[in-house]
């Protein structure tokens, strides 16, 4: 087993390699690291199978969906090199030039940061995602991955850099750390000269461990207490759908709703038919139940006890839901604002008005009018897939893809002047 620190110096032997590769030897790697991908299928699914046995009264059973792979999971995964192999190279583009009054030509143009380390978790799709990404980027991947998932991602790893080996480029342009103990966390955070960009993708607890102990450059991956606010003049079908699509198509990721907030004057009507399509219809078709956490006025509507706790303040990732109920938009802008990660937010309604000033007002990566939170994600996005979903306010914001893995540099042409 390599350690970390030998798996960074390999990583910054080949980073010059990385930021000189031509688009064409980008792109054939990663269609040779996708078919690599499928053909190795059979063993990722073994390795998988292992964790998700592992982990079987560990972590909660709605977190196994994110942790399990499957024969078309895997396949999407190789579709996601694929795709990213499609995209317009991000490397050496000018992004601004100048003639300076003193003969000087300024340009401003895009390079890779280096080598880029991602902390994650029990998200083995991570793998081929950040891999695909980084590589096209002209960075190298180093990618720790929680313990949960590990036999799934060196599995997974080790097809990627069968591709890469095909390709005739070095297999260290992507590397799993093997060592899942938490110091090898804290050692990519500490590790000053070798890390050029460190990303956490993962939970409160580890994006919070990043951004307090990090020593190198770190880009905030937020949770996602995401909300949907149904707007008195929202059409009830709309809303039920969007709300239904927002808490229960899969609640473990970040983009899934977690609360719901309902103007006054609909919540009589619209509460008792989301809680009914949310709990008794979902039983009724053998599916999990929603369960529902009300604040005083939604309680009273819905004849439940008001719910305790921090129920605004919590991503639950899993099938529960927050309601509250409030007086107008403003007073949702204004809920959202104290209690939001800024994230993702939504307002059904079919009030023009209402919609602008929700998507102007509200202070989040993304903001819907009359659609699911659910697709903020980089392959909606068409970034082809995503490094994770930044909720800082620095370059990164939001899905973050190829252009967000390159910085810039200057480059300045004389002919003799000096200052």
């Amino acid at each position: 087993m390599r350690t970390t620190s030998e798996i960074l110096s390999s990583a910054n032997a080949v980073k010059s390699k990385a930021a000189l590769l031509t688009t064409d030897e980008k792109n054939r790697a990663l269609r040779l690291m996708a078919d690599e991908l499928e053909a190795s299928a059979p063993a990722i699914l073994e390795a998988n199978a292992g964790d998700v046995e592992a982990a079987r009264g560990v972590i909660p059973d709605v977190m196994i969906d994110r942790l399990s792979l499957s024969a078309a999971r895997i396949k999407g995964m190789a579709q996601g090199l694929r795709d990213v192999s499609d995209l317009p190279d991000p490397v050496g583009r000018t992004l601004s030039s100048v003639k300076r009054p003193n003969g000087l030509t300024i340009e401003r143009v895009s390079v890779p940061f280096g080598v880029v380390a991602v902390i994650y978790e029990s998200r083995p799709n991570v793998t081929s995602d950040v891999a695909a990404l980084t590589l096209k980027s002209g960075n190298v991947a180093v990618l720790r991955c929680g313990k949960e998932a590990a036999r799934s991602a060196r599995a997974v790893g080790d097809a990627l850099r069968a591709g890469l080996t095909k390709a005739g480029l070095p297999a260290d342009l992507v590397a799993v750390v093997e060592d899942t103990d938490r110091a090898s966390s804290l050692e990519l955070m500490k590790a000053v000269g070798r890390v050029d960009l460190l990303i956490p993708r993962g939970g409160a607890g580890l994006i919070r461990t990043c951004v307090e102990q990090a020593l190198v450059p770190c880009i905030e991956t937020g949770t996602g207490i995401c909300h949907v606010y149904v707007d008195e003049y929202a059409d009830p079908d709309k809303a039920l759908l969007i709300v239904d699509n927002a808490k229960t198509s899969r609640p473990s990721v970040c983009n899934a709703a977690e609360v719901l907030l309902v103007h006054e004057a609909i919540a009589p009507t619209f509460l008792p038919a989301i809680y009914a399509r949310l709990t008794k219809e979902r039983s009724d078709k053998g599916l999990v139940p929603v369960a529902f956490r009300p604040d005083e006025r939604a309680a009273k509507i819905l004849g439940m006890k008001p719910a305790d706790g921090a129920l605004f303040d919590t991503e639950y990732l899993d099938y529960i839901l927050a309601v509250g109920v409030v007086s107008d938009v403003g007073e949702a802008i204004s809920h959202i604002a104290k209690h939001s990660t800024h994230h993702s937010e939504a307002i059904v309604t079919e009030n023009q008005a209402n919609a602008e000033r929700f998507l102007r007002e509200v202070d989040s990566a993304a903001v819907y009018h009359n659609a699911s939170t659910r697709f903020t994600d980089g392959g909606e996005f068409g970034l082809g897939c995503e490094l994770g979903i930044s909720t800082q306010k620095m370059h990164a914001r939001g899905p973050m893809g190829l252009e967000e893995l390159n910085t810039y540099k200057y480059l300045i042409r004389g002919n003799g002047q000096i200052r």
